[in-house]
């Protein structure tokens, strides 16, 4: 058994866009029994909860989707015949609270998508199968908070106190204060993702014309958030 959990989360976690580069030894969803199904849609049940809780919306509407389709791989292989119809509402109902990027309306909205899953493990005879709201998460390697969105607040917290972030921001910088723009900084050739890192967790005092620049001292999460948000920058400009 344990060894069947491995594999499968092994394969969840080889899910990538690269499908078509996939060897021969790999197992495919639709290659699973009822068993790696459900254990792989308890994974999902947990990041989704994780995804919606945080406010990442990107990753819960991901999530929901491989649910959905892992749902109607464990209906073809239910001996009894069950209705989809309650379990297909209550995806649709969550899925319009990602949509709206409402936490009060998913919160509802999986709590009744849990409780429809206890009810159909009870009308094929698994009563004995609950599910709950996760407590705890474990995926200990995986933020789910959206990195980009976060490190899009710090900057406009911290860093647009003496930069100008984006074109499109109404933050001011103080007055005075020469420091050069985001996208002058993108703009810079020798500017990198690992020179923005080691400038965030200097001291700061030898940076700028003046060598005054503060230290926003940045927890190392706070850091790769902002790099995330630098990054979406860097790639738009690239467009």
């Amino acid at each position: 058994m344990r060894a069947r959990v491995t594999a499968i989360m092994l394969s969840l976690l080889l899910l990538t866009p690269a499908h078509s580069q996939q060897s021969t030894n790999d197992v495919r969803p639709e290659q699973w029994g009822l068993p790696e199904l459900m254990i792989a849609i308890q994974l999902q049940h947990i990041k989704l909860w994780f995804a919606g809780k945080f406010g990442n919306w990107g990753l819960a509407a991901y999530e929901l989707d491989q649910i959905k389709a892992n749902l109607a791989r464990a209906a073809m292989r239910v001996p009894a015949a069950i209705s989809r119809e309650p379990i297909e509402r209550h995806l649709s109902s969550v899925r319009k609270s990602i949509e709206a990027k409402d936490v009060a309306a998913f919160t509802q909205g999986y709590t009744e998508l849990t409780h429809e899953c206890n009810a159909c493990h009870r009308a094929v005879g698994r009563d004995f199968i609950n599910v709950q709201t996760p407590l705890a998460s474990p995926f200990t390697d995986q933020a789910f908070p959206d990195q980009v969105t976060e490190g899009h607040a710090l900057a406009r917290t911290i860093c647009a106190t003496c930069h100008v972030i984006a074109d499109q921001d109404k933050v001011t910088p103080a007055p005075g204060v020469a420091a050069p723009s985001f996208a002058d900084l993108l703009r810079r050739p020798s500017f990198s993702d690992a020179i923005l890192r080691q400038l965030l967790t200097s001291g700061h005092r030898r940076v700028g014309p003046e060598q005054g620049m503060l230290n926003p001292r940045l927890t190392e999460n706070q850091i790769e958030q902002i790099v995330a948000y630098f990054q979406v920058l860097k790639a738009g400009q690239s467009r």
